[in-house]
């Protein structure tokens, strides 16, 4: 088994993988999906990922790598659909899998469900197909909740992650936070969670070195250069990042780049530019926009250091490309940084992280931590371990103990359905028919 081809099932329903990363509902999760779908079809599994169809233009399948398709799922309007808005669509979606499955006369191993709305379909898949179902959430709406930070989540999606927990295989989680979450929230079993971390790839995210990513950026090469990267919302915590470079406005040279965002339009761009201007920090905010990921390790490595001012992260990906690129990083107590960062070697966790916290640290790193800090390629070695393949090796493993175990479970459903049928004969004498 371990070494046989899986065809598998990932279902990415609200997002789409190949989206515009740093956008609305596009971020870690479809690197996530990408990266771990890649490997995996190098290795030879066959990997199908379902979403809905954002643009009419868009073909049903893509190939995105060897092995890995994307398929497109017509579901409610075309375009951007709120998250919520799309759940009443979900049995619309499950018809258009279906005929998408029956007709291609695929028959799948198992299913790997990403967010509470694509596991909802997962749920369903699992118990027509009568295969496996595991779901990695990403995020959860309880733990959102307790922030007290942007829109609350409501009760159908809390209700919705609470089925799923008692109803899938196997619930796949990035950090021992999210498990320790997991049960305390939803009360789900410990035997059915498993910690893969998420990964990073190091081909792509490498040093380079700085002077040279300043010039090609147009960065001043004096400047204290610090980097956010992610989506602009409320719970990325940017607000307090701005804050505390309010705290800093004594470093005549320091500037904050900010990646991210749909564009000047949207509605949390124009409110983080009002809050720049209050603070009197205009000048010393950039706002980049959305950047392609190919030229994300020229940003990591102009940077002096990339800060994650996250109010919840259930991994913090940005953190990892940034240390592969050997840059250091700032970051609130949230997600995984507790486990890949070293403190005071390649950056620093802040505890109840708030703008002066923030800015105590960061001014910290220039007065004196950063001598402390290793090299770009010390602290690059120190996340080698978190590789994809690496990665992709440990989600196999499970794979493959979740089939098994499924396996032995139908197996043993098998013969207790037989037990009474044999019983039967036996008590009629049945064995004489076997003969002496």
């Amino acid at each position: 088994m371990k070494d046989a081809a899986l065809k598998i099932a990932m279902f990415s329903i609200h997002s789409c993988p190949i989206g515009e990363l740093g956008t609305k509902d596009t971020g870690g999760m479809n690197v996530y999906i990408r990266e771990l779908s890649r490997e995996l079809g190098n290795r030879g599994h066959r990997i199908d990922i379902y979403t809905r169809r954002h643009d009419p233009q868009d073909p049903q399948v893509i190939e995105i790598n060897e092995n890995v398709r994307v398929i497109h799922l017509k579901a409610g309007k075309n375009g951007y659909m709120h998250k919520l808005d799309i759940y009443p669509y979900l049995s619309e979606i499950t018809s258009a899998l279906e005929d998408f499955r029956t007709r291609e006369g695929i028959h799948y191993d198992l299913i790997h469900s990403h967010y509470w709305l694509s596991g909802r379909v997962g749920n369903w898949a699992q118990n027509y197909w009568e295969i496996p179902h595991l779901i990695m959430f990403h995020t959860l709406g309880a733990v959102k909740n307790t922030t007290g930070i942007g829109e609350q989540e409501p009760r159908l999606r809390i209700a919705t992650e609470g089925q799923l927990v008692k109803n899938c295989d196997r619930i796949i989680t990035a950090t021992e936070k999210e498990i320790t979450e997991l049960e305390r929230f939803y009360g789900a079993p410990a035997d059915r969670m498993r910690i893969i971390p998420c990964g990073v790839d190091l081909n792509l995210f490498r040093p380079v070195d700085q002077t040279t990513a300043r010039r090609q950026l147009g960065f001043d090469p004096a400047q204290k250069l610090l980097l956010y990267v992610g989506r602009l919302e409320p719970q990325k915590g940017i607000e307090r990042l701005l804050g505390a470079i309010s705290h800093l406005k004594h470093f005549r040279k320091i500037k904050l780049a900010v990646i991210g965002g749909d564009g000047h339009h949207e509605p949390e761009f124009q409110r983080l530019l009002q809050v720049s201007r209050e603070l009197d920090i205009r000048d010393k905010v950039f706002f980049a926009g959305r950047v392609d990921q190919q030229d994300l390790p020229t940003y990591y490595s102009a940077a002096n250091l990339l800060v994650v001012p996250s109010h919840h992260e259930s991994f913090g990906l940005v953190a990892l490309e940034a240390l592969a690129c050997g840059t250091p990083v700032v970051a609130s107590d949230v997600g995984a940084m507790g486990r890949i960062i070293i403190e005071n070697e390649t950056g620093c966790v802040v505890s109840r992280a708030d703008s002066r916290r923030l800015a105590d640290k960061i001014e910290a790193y220039f007065n004196e931590l950063r001598f402390r800090f290793g090299s770009p390629e010390t602290i690059r070695n120190s996340v080698a371990k978190f590789a994809w393949p690496n990665i992709a090796d440990a989600l196999i493993e499970e794979y493959v103990s979740v089939l098994n175990q499924s396996n032995s479970r139908n197996l043993i459903e098998s013969i207790s359905k037989l037990e009474p049928l044999m019983s039967g004969n036996l008590a009629k004498g049945g064995l004489e028919a076997y003969g002496d």
